[in-house]
């Protein structure tokens, strides 16, 4: 049976613009009641003003400051029905030219940070026996991709993260998806050429995409589809023969070949200020 959306407390990190924008405005057409957390609190208000929602300062690096950010949601509205862990950076660069800082930015934000909010999303909708966390990671967390390495490396680890929580969570009436979209359209894909063998996405098939597992529940989640199918294919293969597809495919060249592109010059230098705070998905 699917399940009834309407007057749920929803929760967005990195709701302000993006991935995290559309599914707010998605769930608040629903009649969610959704609360956008951000660190641009201008963009967030706009976005929540635009929505009927309601917009938090937000920076998912001050694990003190998020703890207090959930506590609010809780103090305004009594619980917590729904967690979308969005926020997260992706700047891109071979290994060795990615700087240290720049490391410990994406291990803070895209990692840590989801780390902490799963956590605490399950201190609080264990003892309720109810409630859904969303997981956002990327296909980038099932293969590895040239000129994102810690992106990727971070996106493997919050998948991972995901399904040891979800079978530590079975039977609590708690729910794990871990949502993987291959190239979305926002500003983190600046300067990224289409894939061969799919399409891009908009950053509303991933927000639809999360309105129904919350609808109807599943631990994977992929945008589009066909790369969760293309992925399975993939790895029955040898490796040398994976790799080879890779090349005629020119999957390896699809981020490193946008790693100095005029045209992400804007995204990676708001990325490169996101420390402290996160610069959202």
């Amino acid at each position: 049976m699917a399940e009834e959306l309407a007057g749920k407390v929803v929760v967005i990190t990195g709701g302000g613009q993006g991935i995290g924008a559309a599914t707010a405005s998605a769930l608040a057409r629903l009649g969610a009641k959704v609360v956008i957390g951000d660190l641009d609190q201008v963009r967030a208000e706009k976005t929540a003003g635009e929505l009927d929602a309601e917009a938090l300062p937000l920076d998912v690096t001050d694990i003190r400051g998020f703890t207090e950010f959930l506590d609010e949601v809780e103090r305004r509205h009594g619980r917590i029905d729904v967690l979308v862990n969005n926020a997260g950076i992706m700047p891109l660069a071979l290994l060795e030219e990615e700087s240290d800082a720049t490391t410990r930015r994406q291990l803070e934000i895209n990692l840590h940070a989801v780390i902490h909010g799963t956590r605490e999303a399950v201190k609080r909708m264990r003892p309720r026996r109810s409630g859904h966390i969303v997981n956002v990671a990327s296909f980038a967390g099932k293969a590895g991709f040239p000129g994102a390495a810690t992106y990727c490396a971070t996106k493997h680890a919050v998948v991972g993260l995901s399904e040891a929580v979800h079978l530590e969570l079975h039977g609590s009436g708690v729910h794990v998806s871990c949502v993987m979209p291959a190239i979305v359209r926002t500003e983190l894909a600046s300067g990224l050429g289409e894939a061969k063998l799919f399409k891009s996405s908009r950053p509303e098939d991933v927000a639809d995409a999360i309105v129904s597992t919350l609808r109807k529940p599943r631990f994977e989640v992929f945008v589009p589809r066909s790369v969760g199918t293309m992925g399975k294919l993939t790895r029955l293969l040898p490796r040398r023969a994976g790799e080879a597809l890779a090349r005629a495919l020119k999957a390896d060249r699809l981020l490193a070949s946008a790693a100095h592109s005029p045209a992400r010059a804007d995204y990676e230098a708001r990325a490169a200020e996101s420390a402290p705070g996160a610069s959202q998905e």
